[in-house]
């Protein structure tokens, strides 16, 4: 299923009943046990309306969880505007060339593979045409500076378009549930589902009164993090308040300034698409990539590699040994601390990132996009984006979290 897919399908026959309720079981991470915690957990003050914003029903912060939960959006097509601001490096081009090329770029790969485009939606600013009716067709449209990438799922088949190289790659959506679970978030419901992940007795949940997005009218919901030390300051939901639908997400960063991720449909409609919507033939002279092929390409040996955009896709086996010998050390990962505080540890059993004149050529570069830090544990580097903080000890230990430089350094000196 595309990642924006809509929700379970509700047509009739037993076979599709079957399946409507394996993706209605797989397809929301607001289970009933988390909705259980925020009751338990959140403020249930009823909202009031702000002056000048729709006046809507009073609504509890549980009851608004729960109606997000049982929102049984089956078609819309709409507008999305995706702004996304990690506070990467500069690094003259070399990020996005990185991401451009992510997936594939080199021999038998296409710029039509959905990750090589996917990637690009991790920084800057994009506007995504969007379509759904029920689970088996789903369309995502890139709109880029004169060209556009569609990713188009129609039944079975699952097709990526890039109009500026007149590429095609051709795959088979998977049959299995787990797919969803990862899939990239592309719109305002794949962030907030995975936002209401961390509810829990570290969160406060409120409803911040009401909005109007794309027309629509909204319930604000606001999820913050109880503890210290969090890089997150707030998240804020707009919910809209016939279906229960997200519209807009947006992530703050407790420094303040710029959202961190901010999308939201600038147009929507829940009117049944065109069924040519989703209709996709490969244009005349377009060079296509076949899933089993590019498969071949990366020495999969297997048909089943397809997975760009609609599921996870494993290691290629021509990855760096050493890249492999740094997930040794994931088998190994343990968390510090809960909720928004939470830190993940794992030893590389290596050494650290090499620095300074230990670095050799590349020992200055890499110390300009880190901070040496030290503390009981010894030495290392922090390196911060605006959102999610790694530190890397000398000795090869690694810490990471949605923390701040100063909870990274204390982990590790409560680990020595």
């Amino acid at each position: 299923m595309a990642p924006y897919a809509s929700d379970d399908s509700t047509t009739g026959g037993e076979a599709d009943e079957r399946r409507s309720g394996r993706r209605k079981a797989a397809r929301y991470v607001v289970p009933v046990t988390v909705m259980g915690v925020a009751a338990a957990t959140i403020g249930l003050v009823p909202a009031l309306a702000d002056s000048g914003d729709p006046d809507l029903p009073k609504i509890t912060a549980q009851q608004l969880i729960e109606k997000m939960a049982k929102s049984d959006v089956q078609q819309l097509s709409g507008t999305v505007k995706i702004s996304t601001d990690l506070g990467l490096p500069d690094l003259g081009g070399l990020e996005s060339s990185l991401m451009s090329g992510a997936a594939g770029q080199g021999e038998g790969g296409s710029s039509a593979d959905p990750t090589a485009k996917l990637t690009e939606l991790a920084s800057g600013t994009h506007t995504l045409r969007v379509a759904a009716d029920g689970p088996d067709k789903q369309k995502l449209s890139l709109l880029e500076n004169a060209a556009e990438y569609s990713l188009v799922h129609n039944g079975k088949d699952v097709w990526g378009y890039d109009s500026k190289s007149n590429e095609v790659y051709h795959g088979t959506a998977s049959q299995s549930p787990e797919h969803e679970k990862e899939q990239p978030p592309a719109t305002p419901k794949d962030f907030a589902e995975e936002a209401l992940k961390a509810v829990d007795d570290t969160t406060s949940v409120t409803v911040d009164g009401t909005a109007q997005v794309a027309g629509r009218d909204a319930y604000k919901l606001v999820v913050k993090p109880k503890q210290s030390g969090s890089t997150v300051g707030a998240i804020s939901v707009a919910v809209d308040a016939e279906t229960g639908m997200p519209l807009k997400f947006t992530l703050t960063p407790a420094s303040g300034g710029a959202a961190v991720v901010d999308a939201g449909f600038t147009q929507v409609s829940f009117a049944k698409p065109a069924a040519s919507t989703f209709d996709f033939t490969p244009p005349k002279g377009a060079k296509v990539t076949e899933e089993k092929d590019a498969a071949k390409d990366f020495g999969k040996g297997s048909d089943k590699h397809f997975g760009k955009g609609f599921e996870k896709g494993g290691p290629r086996e021509h990855a760096p040994k050493a890249g492999e010998d740094f997930g040794k050390g994931l088998d190994g990962m343990k968390t510090i601390g809960e909720g928004w505080s939470s830190i993940a540890t794992f030893d590389t059993g290596g050494e650290g990132v090499p620095s300074g004149e230990a670095g050799g050529e590349f020992g200055g570069f890499i110390d300009s996009l880190g901070d040496k830090v030290t503390g009981k544990f010894g030495s290392g580097t922090v390196f911060s984006t605006r959102l999610i903080n790694a530190l890397i000890t000398d000795d090869g230990k690694v810490y990471v979290g949605a923390v701040t430089k100063d909870a990274l350094v204390k982990a590790a000196d409560a680990g020595k």
